[in-house]
């Protein structure tokens, strides 16, 4: 059986994923999703509103057309989680395709959402539900299946799709850390990885995410990041002025924690912000998390407005907002805050949590800079990086590559100079660059089995 591997986006950026792989007659999709600098760097860009053409050229989502090299039916379209970059392009994409998206279940509700939120395309792929340890068949040979195996990242849900089939397993590695204590999830199925590596013809490719490939060690778990920002806020108890904190709003893990301490200081949580809302609010409501009945959840600028005026009106030390704009968003929460575009007021002394890492991208970089420059003149006083990251460190990929013990490798989720440490990485496992080591670009094929 011929294997082919198109790699369509995110070979060049951390950003628009989308990996297509053939086996024979059948091709599965994996992620379609947005590149957000591209289009943070414009004003005013509705993404919703725009034709897919124009967001390929802005280099915002994936260009696709290569699909058209590929000599095979698409059969499924697999995300592998709910982050923007693997799934804020399946609204402009998916209808491409006569296939359905396949995805866990808190996955599928944020695709339904983003497809609910189009203007431009009418998308009416099937959208299928399927749970990590679940498998399904694909196509009519017989000879190929799909499988999910749980892992965990910085979002609830999150899997790694193999396609398996008689040539050996591909499995497609994209974003995951290994946490052996997570906060709300069970551990990452490294048991299961294991267990591919050694079944049938193991594991013919691995197409790895290379994001901290270049950091010794291994990632601390999530429960490490709950025990720093429980301290952090403790240490805040007994100040009486305003606190404000932001994180990922995909980051049930964190903000379920935020809440939970919030409440052990005194003072009433509130999450502020429209993806606050929806994330939250979509793991409240799929059973994911159990949230206070008393947490106010609240989306639009004018409920958000009203709530700031309760809180100044009640007073600062009573309430925890929790709000949008970690990465310094130009329209998120904490960006408004900063520039004094909300009845909320920053007093000189207050607080300001960042439980995020800034994104390692110039124009993340530069909103942030500017975003802590307007709270410090208003005298904020900053907690920075309460944060653990949602992707493997040097040691991780050290002990996969030892589990699935692939006989190709294909960097993924980075540009050339990131892959740089992954390939040295790779190579010292015995893996040589143009062998079965695999770094490639955007729009390229690479064909493992003829």
């Amino acid at each position: 059986m011929e294997i082919e591997i198109a790699t369509i986006g995110g070979y060049e950026e951390v950003g628009r994923q989308m990996t297509a792989v053939r086996a024979g007659d059948d091709v599965v999709v994996f992620d379609m999703g947005l590149n957000l600098s591209q289009v943070l760097i414009h004003d005013n860009v509705e993404t919703e509103k725009m034709h897919s053409l124009d967001l390929i050229d802005m280099g915002a989502i994936p260009d696709d057309r290569v699909m058209s090299d590929l000599e095979g039916d698409v059969q499924a379209i697999v995300p592998t989680h709910g982050h923007l970059d693997h799934i804020g392009a399946i609204s402009k994409l998916a209808h491409r395709y006569d296939a359905p998206v396949v995805a866990t279940p808190f996955t599928i509700e944020l695709v339904k959402q983003q497809i609910e939120g189009e203007n431009k395309f009418n998308v009416n792929n099937d959208l299928v539900k399927m749970e990590a340890g679940e498998t399904m068949s694909i196509g009519d040979s017989g000879n190929v299946e799909l499988e999910f195996v749980h892992v965990t990242h910085s979002i609830i849900d999150a899997i790694n799709p193999v396609v398996h089939t008689p040539e050996g397993a591909v499995v497609y590695g994209l974003d995951k850390r290994m946490d052996h204590s997570p906060v709300l999830e069970d551990p990452i199925d490294m048991k299961r990885f294991r267990e591919i590596g050694r079944e049938g013809n193991g594991v013919l490719a691995y197409i790895e995410d290379c994001t901290n490939a270049g950091r010794k060690g291994r990632t601390p778990s999530e429960s490490v990041a709950r025990r720093h920002l429980k301290d952090v806020m403790t240490s805040v108890e007994d100040y009486d002025g305003g606190i404000v904190a932001t994180t990922f709003s995909s980051h049930i893990s964190r903000v379920s924690s935020l809440v939970e301490f919030a409440k052990d200081i005194g003072r009433q949580p509130v999450l502020l912000g429209r993806s606050m809302e929806k994330y939250s609010g979509t793991a409240e409501r799929l059973g994911f998390v159990d949230l206070p009945d008393d947490l106010g959840m609240y989306g639009h600028r004018k409920s958000v407005d009203r709530t700031f005026k309760r809180i100044m009106k009640e007073g600062k030390e009573n309430y925890l907002p929790i709000v949008t704009g970690h990465q310094g968003e130009p329209r998120a929460m904490l960006t408004r805050m900063g520039r004094g575009e909300t009845p909320y007021e920053i007093d000189d002394g207050d607080k300001v949590i960042f439980s995020a890492r800034v994104i390692p991208e110039p124009t993340n970089e530069g909103q942030r800079y500017q975003s802590e420059r307007l709270l410090r003149m208003q005298g904020a006083r900053i907690y920075d990086e309460i944060h653990v990251s949602g992707h493997l460190r040097e040691e991780g990929h050290y002990e996969m590559l030892q589990a699935l013990q692939p006989q190709h490798v294909i960097p993924a989720h980075q540009n050339l100079k990131g892959f740089a440490p992954y390939v040295d990485l790779a190579e010292s496992q015995g893996y040589a660059l143009g062998r079965d080591l695999h770094v490639t670009r955007n729009g390229n094929m690479i064909q493992l089995v003829e």
